[in-house]
């Protein structure tokens, strides 16, 4: 394992029950990826991914975006924690809620998003439901760089998953997410071990060595 000193500190928001998050703390710990999530970002107190992160350890962010006037005033607030904190990269792992500048530009090649198609098709927060309601065979999911668009960042990594006729919402969304927990962690390596390239909107990764 690399020196802790070393390590890529990582920095998890989710708003939701946090299978991505556990998913890929579990995969840094046990695949001796050269990272560590070192803090929670939620939205939500009650959300179940809080107890995750207190069960596996991890300091927590909460906050309640009613008690603020703008998007910018409580993200001034996260990105003075990120950099109390030293985070490196942010994981956007369920986070459903819109960003601003605020947060995009001071870690612009630094935040990631994991979204459940193949994006540029069916970005947004229904994007299970409109690949069925469209007729698509395929849809998959999608780990991109963020920026100040709708799910619209520089792509990092795809992988497909088949739509079965007999797919409902429920049954493709629990594929897809044996997907998100094997493709993000995936790509948190890729970055933390220096394989990845931003260049616009083309992202290169160096694999094989």
């Amino acid at each position: 394992m690399t020196a802790s000193s070393q390590l890529l500190k990582v920095a998890v928001f989710a708003s939701g029950s946090g299978s991505n998050f556990q998913a890929l703390v579990e995969a840094i710990r046990e695949q001796n990826v050269p990272a560590t999530v070192s803090l929670l970002v939620c939205d939500k107190p009650e959300a179940k991914v809080v107890q995750r992160a207190e069960a596996l350890g991890i300091p927590t962010f909460l906050f309640d975006p009613k008690s603020y006037a703008t998007r910018e005033a409580y993200e001034e607030e996260i990105v003075d924690r990120l950099r109390e904190e030293g985070v490196e990269l942010i994981v956007l792992a369920g986070y459903m809620r819109l960003i601003t500048a605020t947060l995009v530009e001071p870690y612009y090649g630094r935040m990631i998003n994991v979204h459940p198609a193949m994006l540029p098709s069916f970005p947004g927060v229904r994007a299970i439901r409109q690949a069925l309601e469209y007729g698509v065979k395929l849809t998959g999911v999608t780990v991109h760089f963020v920026d100040g668009g709708m799910d619209s960042g520089p792509i990092i990594a795809q992988k497909a998953v088949e739509i079965r006729d007999d797919d409902t919402e429920e049954t493709l969304a629990e594929r897809l997410h044996k997907v998100e927990h094997e493709l993000l962690p995936k790509a948190v390596r890729w970055i933390a071990e220096g394989r990845v390239t931003l260049n616009e909107r083309k992202v290169n990764i160096r694999l094989g060595d």
